[in-house]
């Protein structure tokens, strides 16, 4: 699978997300912003991984439509990975 720009983009804020909290531990933030900034860093890993099994899933149905296969079971897995990533 080809990762699009957007899901390069929005890993790449969560990179720059981490960074962040990492120099407010370094500085020494008050527990209550560092948990915070984690919580967000974390909601948008969430729904970055969100983001790449629908894209992936997307493109396996297609093609498993276009090779006349049953789709069930990939939707089965998608779904199995998102509760996993939960």
């Amino acid at each position: 699978m080809e990762y699009n720009i957007q899901v390069k983009n929005r890993i790449k804020r969560v990179e720059g997300q981490l960074r962040g909290i990492l120099r407010m531990m370094e500085q020494g933030e008050d527990c209550k912003n560092v948990i915070s900034q984690l919580s967000a860093a974390k909601t948008a890993l969430d729904r970055s991984a969100g983001l790449v099994v629908s894209l992936n899933l997307v493109e396996c149905v297609r093609d498993s439509l276009e090779a006349g296969e049953n789709t069930e079971e990939l939707v089965k897995e998608a779904v199995n990975l998102l509760v996993k990533s939960r």
